[in-house]
């Protein structure tokens, strides 16, 4: 047996209190280490390759049973999932925090999306609506109707450890499909966590939940490919870098699979002259700086009208004073750490560019006194000429990019022209600049905000972007459709044989 990892007193409570056992963290050979001081705090036994035709077939097997369930039933192990995790909420969130990095409001702040995603499918399990379509021919009848589909995969990204899981999985499995989870390499844990949290409430809810509705993988990208390449799993949901959905999406495609993709984003701000600074600034420095800058809508660039950029800026640098950097631990700690020293150099290499195309550069540094042992920084904020090469690729670093602007139509141009489609917003009084950034003249993104940050999404909306950003939607509205198939229907109760369109054929 392997040396149990030296973890600090307080990891291992956190892990305790999550229900995760010393033998089940020490058994293996994948390294788990918590940016907030680069412990070692587990190593776990990943999941060879040659065991996921197994893993699928099991989910297979769960969803010939899953499939013939009610959905109002269905919904109901979902609402006691969100019990479950109503009760473990801030377990789940220490682990969350240990895990990502994220200071604890974050960490809490993510479960109680995955609570909220709960009591959304809870009652979408009864709104699994079809349609009755209006026939040509007399006596007939058609209808449109949606049947589970199958396995899910979804693969998750470090930096949100467990809300999109749930985005997918609380709808797949109110839509009758089991699910295949593989967390990051990084935030296994997390999902460890859950899957625990998740075998409670089948529990309590009986023999109707088949074994194997949700099972968690450990590992690297062999095992992601078995859930990308296999037919037998007809959705893969995807969260992760561009370069990650240019790999995972034709592969799917290609066995006629469905992807979701929610993929990179590069997300601006127009800052407008009538704008109310003081809502700006706090929207602006929490979606610049929250979870480090490490979230798929952080803001990255901010395009600020010219007769206010330069207020804009000095209060910017004020506040950017301010932050609290370090343990996410500790009480009113608003920026933790990196999730690693590869995004250090990432970060540092991206100033670097930006200075070399004329930008002035506040901040940034390193943050090591007074910390523990991660990777810690100050956010930079960054004053460009325009919008550089550098500016139009998304770093996963709190660096943000401030460029000016004199006409409406010139900021939206400068908005959209970045490859990313993911969040955007605009800070402005006037109605009509309200109304046309929000047209279809305005931003090109999934998701556009007016007086609110590009960050902080609420469960209701379908969550995700155009262009590189992958054109997947999860959570809200009608993402649900995206786990099911669509049958249309037709029934005749005449005595006759119409043909549609006039066509005849007699015999």
């Amino acid at each position: 047996m392997t040396d149990m990892p030296r973890t600090s007193p307080d990891h291992a409570a956190v892990l305790r209190a999550a229900g995760l056992s010393e033998a089940r963290l020490s058994r293996g050979t994948l390294s788990v280490r918590s940016p907030i001081d680069r412990t070692e705090v587990a190593r776990l036994t990943e999941t060879r390759p040659d065991e996921m035709p197994d893993v699928i077939a099991r989910a297979t097997a769960a969803f010939r049973h899953w499939r013939s369930v009610p959905a109002p039933r269905r919904g109901e192990l979902v609402r006691l999932l969100g019990e479950e995790l109503r009760a473990a909420k801030q377990a789940l969130g220490d682990v969350v925090t240990l895990e990502a990095g994220k200071v604890v409001s974050e960490g809490l702040g993510e479960v109680q999306e995955m609570i909220d995603i709960c009591d959304f499918a809870l009652g979408q399990s009864r709104q699994l609506y079809g349609l009755t379509i209006a026939s040509e021919r007399p006596g007939h009848r058609m209808s449109e109707t949606w049947h589970p589909m199958g396995p899910c995969g979804v693969i998750t990204a470090f930096n949100f450890p467990v809300a999109p899981w749930a985005w997918n999985a609380a709808l797949a499995l109110v839509c009758g499909d089991p699910v295949i989870w593989k967390p990051s390499e990084r935030t296994p844990l997390t999902a460890l966590t859950v899957l625990e949290i998740f075998k409670r409430a089948v529990a309590r809810f009986g023999e109707d939940a088949p074994d194997d509705l949700l099972q968690v993988v450990v590992g690297g990208a062999e095992v992601g490919e078995a859930l990308v390449t296999s037919r037998d799993v007809p959705i893969l949901s995807a969260t992760g870098s561009t370069a990650m959905g240019r790999a995972v999406g034709p592969k799917v495609t290609e066995r006629f699979g469905r992807p979701i993709l929610e993929l990179g984003g590069n997300n601006a701000m127009i800052v407008a002259p009538s704008a109310d600074l003081d809502m700006a600034v706090r929207a602006i420095v929490f979606s610049a700086v929250g979870t480090a800058g490490q979230r798929c809508t952080s803001l990255r660039r901010l395009i600020v009208h010219e007769s206010i950029r330069e207020e804009l800026v000095a209060r910017l640098k004020q506040a950017y004073g301010s932050l609290r950097i370090g343990d996410p631990r500790e009480k009113g700690m608003l920026v933790g750490p990196l999730i690693g020293p590869e995004a250090l150099e990432a970060m540092r290499a991206a100033l670097s560019a930006a200075e070399g195309e004329g930008g002035t550069v506040h901040g940034g540094g390193s943050v090591t006194e007074g910390v523990p042992d991660g990777v810690y920084v100050a956010p930079a904020l960054v004053e460009m000429p325009d919008q550089t090469e550098t500016v139009c690729t998304e770093t996963f670093a709190p660096i943000l990019y401030v460029m000016g602007y004199e006409t409406l139509d010139q900021a939206i141009a400068m908005h959209n022209d970045v490859p990313q489609g993911l969040s955007s917003c605009i800070f402005t009084l006037d109605l009509r600049e309200a109304e046309t950034f929000l047209s279809a003249t305005g931003s090109d993104c999934g998701i556009a905000n007016v007086n609110i940050g590009p960050s902080g999404a609420e469960i209701g909306g379908a969550f995700g972007g155009e262009k590189d950003t992958g054109g997947g939607r999860e959570s809200g509205s009608d993402a649900w459709k995206g786990y099911m198939r669509r049958q249309t229907s037709t029934v005749n109760f005449s005595t006759e044989m119409p043909l549609a369109q006039g066509v005849t054929f007699d015999i």
